[in-house]
């Protein structure tokens, strides 16, 4: 099954301050029912009366971090997309608040791939983490100058990517 079959009609919202990211996601997703919110208070809206199969949260500017307590809250998977805010800080925190994906704006070009990976671990009631690291480890080993952020949080994330994932 392609991720174009495993994403067809799935609702997404997308929750960026930045509208180029907007129209980007929009058709890179085009086989998804989308919304859209370019603020916290537009996001907390639809996330407070909409369902979703999925939320894309960027961090800076939207309030992400607060979205994801929302999302968590509405039992929303939440994929965490960010350019300004790409580092292992941020990477740690979206895992321990119950981001389900950590995906760096340069990469989203991959967002339908992601996406697919995130509903197959759900579906198989598996942590989305373990698919993460095998797609972006290498990337994010190159952005944080090695492993050392990984060994430092060794136990952190062999736990978080071998968890069952429960919303």
């Amino acid at each position: 099954m392609s991720s174009n079959d495993i994403l067809n009609g799935k609702k997404v919202l997308i929750v960026d301050d930045e509208k180029d990211i907007l129209e980007s996601l929009i058709e890179l997703l085009d086989m998804c029912k989308i919304d859209t919110a370019t603020s916290f208070e537009e996001g907390k809206k639809l996330l407070e009366t909409q369902i979703y199969d999925i939320a894309i949260l960027d961090i800076m500017g939207v309030k992400g971090f607060e979205l994801l307590q929302l999302a968590n809250k509405h039992r929303v998977p939440a994929l965490m997309l960010t350019a300004n805010s790409l580092n292992k800080e941020s990477l740690k925190r979206a895992a321990e608040e119950g981001a389900v994906y950590f995906a760096p704006k340069e990469k989203m070009v991959d967002i339908e791939t992601y996406i697919a990976d995130i509903l197959k671990a759900l579906e198989k009631n598996k942590s989305p983490w373990e698919r993460l690291f095998q797609r972006l480890g290498g990337f994010y080993d190159k952005r944080f100058h090695g492993t050392k952020w990984r060994e430092d949080e060794k136990e952190f994330w062999e736990k978080k990517a071998k968890s069952k994932y429960l919303l």
